[in-house]
């Protein structure tokens, strides 16, 4: 591209396809809400019968999408971004882009680990035991559906129970589980919706509509099946069972608001210009760095190396399970081949 093919300043969104781009306002709601609701829904629902092994694909499948977003549809772009020529020379001078996600991978690690050590400070205080991997007979896992995996072991006597009842020590538990589980639903909703808020507004404004548009469309519902498994695998007390309904009703608005903003802005927002080069530059390579931490922490470590019920799997589950993630990750890295 020639200097003087480059528009560096406002304006420069496209006018064709209006209908089309309007439509794919609900067409994308509709894709999105399905992955990221379609699991949450299906678990709770009583005359719906999901198989076991269906939710155990998505589950996986899902890991492997969220680690391939980070790598291919968010840092990939963020270097771009912050590569792009309309930038001061500066921004060349340094790898911001990986600096970026490096820092938001470390300030979710610090959140995460202030947030684990006042919990079970306050637990141990209690004279409750508290194990973040799970390993423990009487343990409670700080992350996912393993936080449950010893619920229905008799690791405790009867007495005990009594006491935990009488001192409300139980409640306290399960709330600090509940706690553990949601902050990291956060940590994986605020990386995605981030992204999907800018393909939203990309797509609103981008030449390449019919292409781009197609691929976003498997995109976004890919990913929602990553989100939407984990989930509905998440075990919360009867007060917080609104929780993964409302992170995948977020999720499912997020792109088509993305795209009713860039539609309502496209005479004056190029996506192109320093100022959004800058901002979906720092935005994509914060998020990458979130969702690395996420996918490979919360999700890989977690599911493979710290899952008790993984630890004594037979060698066909786990080579089933990588498999499943394996897909996933090709899946979504091939889509990056358009998006």
């Amino acid at each position: 591209m020639s200097s003087s093919d480059i528009n560096c300043g406002s304006g420069g969104g496209a006018n064709t396809y209006t209908g089309l781009r309007i439509a794919s306002i609900f067409i994308i709601f509709a894709g999105s809400g399905f992955g990221a609701l379609f699991p949450v829904l299906a678990r709770r629902s009583s005359w719906l019968h999901v198989p076991t092994p269906l939710y155990e694909f998505a589950k996986y499948f899902g890991s492997g999408v969220i680690i391939a977003t980070a790598f291919i549809h968010l840092l990939s772009p963020g270097v771009d971004e912050l590569a792009s020529p309309c930038l001061s020379p500066a921004w060349q001078e340094y790898p911001y882009a990986f600096a970026f996600a490096m820092l938001s991978l470390f300030f979710i690690f610090i959140v995460e680990l202030v947030a684990f050590r006042w919990g079970t400070a306050k637990l141990a205080a209690l004279g409750v035991a508290h194990d973040a991997h799970g390993h423990g007979v009487v343990s409670h896992a700080a992350h996912g559906p393993e936080a449950y995996a010893h619920r229905n072991t008799p690791a405790k006597d009867s007495q005990s129970d009594k006491s935990d009842l009488e001192t409300g020590h139980g409640d306290l538990t399960v709330e600090g589980d509940v706690l553990a589980q949601m902050i990291g639903v956060f940590i994986l909703e605020f990386g995605v919706l981030l992204h999907s808020l800018f393909i939203g507004l990309t797509l609103a404004v981008d030449e390449n509509f019919k292409v781009l548009f197609v691929v976003i469309v498997f995109h976004q519902l890919f990913e929602g099946l990553g989100l939407g498994s984990r989930l509905s695998l998440l075990k919360l007390s009867p007060r917080y069972h609104y929780v993964p309904v409302v992170a995948g009703i977020f999720y499912a608005i997020t792109t088509p608001v993305g795209i009713a903003a860039g539609l309502g802005v496209r005479s004056t927002y190029n996506p192109g210009s320093t100022t959004a080069s800058i901002v979906s530059g720092v935005m994509d390579s914060f998020s990458a760095g979130i969702l690395l931490y996420t996918g490979l922490v919360e999700l890989l470590a977690h599911e493979f190396l710290f899952n008790n019920e993984m630890q004594k799997a037979s060698n066909g589950k786990v080579v089933y399970a990588v498999t499943c993630m394996l897909f996933g990750t090709g899946i979504m890295a091939l889509l990056g081949r358009w998006a």
